[in-house]
């Protein structure tokens, strides 16, 4: 929405062919008064604020702007390409979101290594609104590091008490019956060999009368097989109830979220598995998959079981954004030091309001959501050094790209750096 003018502007519009010398000079000292008013407010917001022209050059920088890219504020970036000033932006895509039109909003998030390590939140709309043609973007940033942090921690503290005493009660229910059947078969157990010593007793024992000698060697050669039977089935108990004990175990350390074991995977590999694990859920709800899997793709370093967690979440939400005959389209592609997929769906976008929500706990659209999702998705993406971008056009679907880093290199410091 446009911002009104206010009713001095309109005044003076409407008597600008009577105004005299006088009038002129008082109308550009309130003018220059209300610039300093409206400078002074865009440099004390606490975020940055920078506003390209259509071809990717700074127009206005705030101070803030300033601070998070680690420039000096005292220093001037106007008519910078704003590539050189963040170079994780693909300007080439917001531009051509800009010129063709409606309501597209982009948020990323990227790390930083300049003036410090931090994690900068990116939220980027076109000046024009919904108005097709190149008109420049307004770039909003802001320092997510300690909040995404806190957020971290409290979401993970609440989600580990909710998992800890739903662990504890599954461990109390199946701990019980579990240590009632391993008493009884130690109970089969002492049975069994009283009746082997038994039967071992009979057999050095001369026939009983009226027996014949041969029906009391079979009589005790199918006893004796019975108790083998018996024994190999008590081994068999003993070894599910190991298993058992062993699951147990294993979730209770699953609680804690685990650090992602990379190493050299197949990304198109791995996302071909997903797609086809998924695939009777996407043909039942009449959804059409299209993959563009890069050719020749190099072994990424990552978690693929990790990496599969996340591609199960966002096509899932992606799955249930759309509607019979949506399209999912899955592409995987390489760039500088690492490698990136990306989870396209037909459905009717996200919201201007909601796109700052998108990663917070608990916050969902659907109704029998968890709000967890997407959490999950930042977690393991964070953890793995990658980042998340999403783009989405309301009426028209939402991508969410992630990428993640190459294998650790030592890298040589240029003679600039040092």
């Amino acid at each position: 929405m446009p911002p009104q003018k206010t009713s001095f502007v309109d005044k003076v519009l409407g008597r600008l062919p009577r105004l005299d010398a006088e009038n002129v000079r008082s109308l550009l000292h309130r003018l220059a008064e209300e610039r300093s008013l409206l400078e002074t407010v865009f440099h004390i917001v606490e975020d940055g604020i920078v506003v390209t022209s259509p071809d990717g050059r700074v127009q206005y920088l705030n101070q803030g702007a300033a601070r998070l890219l680690g420039l000096p504020e005292t220093s001037s970036a106007d008519d910078q390409s704003i590539q050189q000033l963040l170079p994780e932006l693909d300007w080439t895509k917001l531009s051509a979101l800009d010129r063709q039109g409606g309501v597209n909003v982009v948020r990323q998030e990227f790390e930083v290594a300049w003036p410090r390590p931090r994690f900068l939140r990116l939220f980027a709309a076109p000046i024009d609104g919904a108005a097709s043609g190149r008109s420049g973007f307004a770039l909003i940033l802001s320092d997510a590091t300690e909040a995404r942090q806190k957020e971290f921690e409290t979401v993970e503290s609440e989600r580990l008490q909710a998992l800890t005493l739903l662990a504890a009660s599954l461990a109390h229910e199946i701990g019980n019956p579990l240590n009632a059947l391993n008493i009884h078969l130690q109970l089969m157990e002492r049975e069994l060999r009283r009746l082997r010593s038994e039967l071992v007793a009979l057999r050095n024992n001369s026939p009983r009368a009226g027996r014949p000698r041969a029906q009391q060697l079979d009589a005790e050669q199918a006893a004796f097989g019975s108790l083998e039977k018996l024994q190999g089935f008590v081994g068999v108990a003993r070894g599910e109830i190991g298993r058992l004990d062993y699951i147990v175990r294993q979730f209770l350390q699953a609680l804690r979220p685990s650090q992602p074991r990379h190493r050299h995977s197949d990304l198109n590999a791995v996302l071909r598995e997903t797609v086809e694990l998924l695939r009777p859920e996407l043909e039942n709800r009449g959804l059409i998959v299209a993959q563009d899997l890069a050719g020749s793709l190099p072994q990424g370093f990552f978690d693929p079981d990790q990496v599969k967690q996340v591609l199960v979440n966002l096509i899932r939400n992606a799955m249930q954004a759309m509607t019979r005959d949506g399209i999912l389209s899955v592409a995987s592609g390489e760039q500088s030091e690492g490698l990136w997929f990306s989870i396209a769906d037909t459905g009717g976008g996200i919201a201007q309001d909601t796109m700052n929500q998108l990663f917070k706990p608990f916050h969902t659209t659907k109704k029998k959501g968890s709000g967890l999702g997407l959490m999950i998705v930042q977690r393991i993406v964070r953890a793995h050094h990658g980042r998340i971008d999403v783009e989405s056009n309301l009426g028209r679907g939402t991508t969410f790209r992630i990428w993640l880093p190459g294998p650790p290199q030592i890298r040589l410091l240029s003679q600039e750096a040092t």
